[in-house]
């Protein structure tokens, strides 16, 4: 691999505390890491060079959160929905029943598709979850074939129970016989702590199994309405606590005193008719805070972490420089990584350049697409 000089970049997001903001700045790549940060009248030689000629350059976004093992389509619901229907989480059986259906060559194809797309955006980090199989032989495949495509793969047998079966019974298999079939293929579990899906107990017993078996873990929580989710996810130690839609101030207190993040998804509190969440709460209290976009085929149908940095600016009264590093460091923590969402030396060579002087344009000229450049892993995508 080749190392590439990134240079001309006008406006260069780090996040790195020591670094800062930098203009009129250069990047070396090599390896597939940063090997050098500076003032571009100081970068040295590379076996190439690109010249950005005054564009912001930022790391990939990092999406923590994403469901991309499915097949069929929820087109009908999303319309109902936008009529006035309710969202309802029983909405997640129809997926099951055509990913259950689909073969894994359709599967693999979709996987492809929506990591190809995510990648062309900007995304360069990507997270996904099992959880449209519910039976071992069919979350054992998710994850096999999540594992082929995305950097993070996660376990969520326990993303509803399937129609007919029995909630203790359920829960049991989730935390016996699936657990350990996929366990060795995944390094996340998480659980649906919610109404119509998961009570505390039951989640409690699925997050407890998976921590026994070496698994880092999530919460899907508070997402429908005030409930358990996050209060759970901070008892049991969890790295992420995802959608936090609905939050008491005891949630934001017990957030603010744990290393648990609150990942919030604007997008499928949009397309679910949800309020979206009150992050200056978190914020003001000093919670680290991540953006995702949730992608699925029910509730979140996007692919576009621009969207939903443009989204917290415009609608959540998150600053530019807020909701840029919710998308990148902050996915990266919910990750519980230290070398993605960041662009230091030593990092992975995870790049975004924007066709725009900064960073500020994303929320200033929304739904247009600003991506020029990404590397990811030091190769160049685009």
């Amino acid at each position: 691999m080749a190392a590439v000089l990134v240079t001309g970049i006008g406006e260069l997001t780090t996040n790195d505390a020591e670094l800062g903001k930098l203009r009129n700045a250069a990047l070396v790549l090599d390896g597939g890491r940063v090997a050098w940060v500076g003032a571009a009248a100081d970068a040295p030689d590379a076996d190439e060079s690109v010249d950005v000629d005054g564009r912001a350059v930022l790391p990939g976004w990092v999406d923590s959160h994403t469901h991309l093992v499915f097949a069929g389509d929820r087109t009908a619901e999303f319309g109902a929905r936008m009529s006035g229907q309710p969202y309802a989480a029983g909405g997640i059986a129809v997926t099951v029943d055509a990913t259950r259906a689909a073969s894994d060559a359709k599967l693999a194809a979709g996987l492809r598709k929506h990591v190809d797309e995510a990648v062309s955006q900007g995304t360069t980090y990507i997270e996904t979850k099992t959880g449209y199989g519910l039976t071992v032989a069919d979350e054992l495949r998710s994850a096999v074939l999540a594992g082929q495509y995305a950097d993070e793969v996660t376990f969520l047998g326990a993303h509803l129970v399937p129609p007919g079966a029995k909630a203790d019974e359920y829960v049991d298999l989730v935390c016996g016989p699936m657990l350990d079939a996929v366990a060795p293929h995944v390094s996340w579990a998480d659980v649906f702590c919610e109404t119509g899906a998961f009570d505390e107990d039951q989640s409690r017993t699925v997050l407890t199994a998976a921590g026994k078996k070496g698994l880092g873990l999530r919460v899907h929580g508070n997402q429908l309405g005030p409930g358990p989710g996050v209060r759970l996810a901070v008892e049991v130690g969890a790295a992420s606590v995802d959608h936090c839609t609905y939050l008491t101030p005891a949630d934001v207190a017990a957030l603010a005193d744990s290393d648990t993040v609150a990942t919030l998804l604007p997008a499928c509190d949009l397309s679910t008719r949800q309020p979206l969440p009150e992050v200056r709460a978190l914020l003001d209290a000093g919670v680290t805070v991540a953006l995702a976009s949730n992608c699925n085929p029910g509730s979140s149908y996007t692919s576009s972490m621009a969207f939903c940095v443009t989204t917290a600016v415009l609608q959540m009264r998150m600053t530019v420089e807020e909701a840029v590093r919710a998308a990148t460091l902050g996915g990266a923590q919910a990750l519980r990584r230290d070398d993605v969402g960041v662009l230091r030396p030593g990092s992975r060579a995870d790049v975004h350049v924007l066709d725009a002087p900064s960073t500020t344009h994303l929320a200033y000229r929304p739904g247009v697409p600003l991506t020029w450049a990404v590397w990811r892993a030091g190769v160049r995508q685009r």
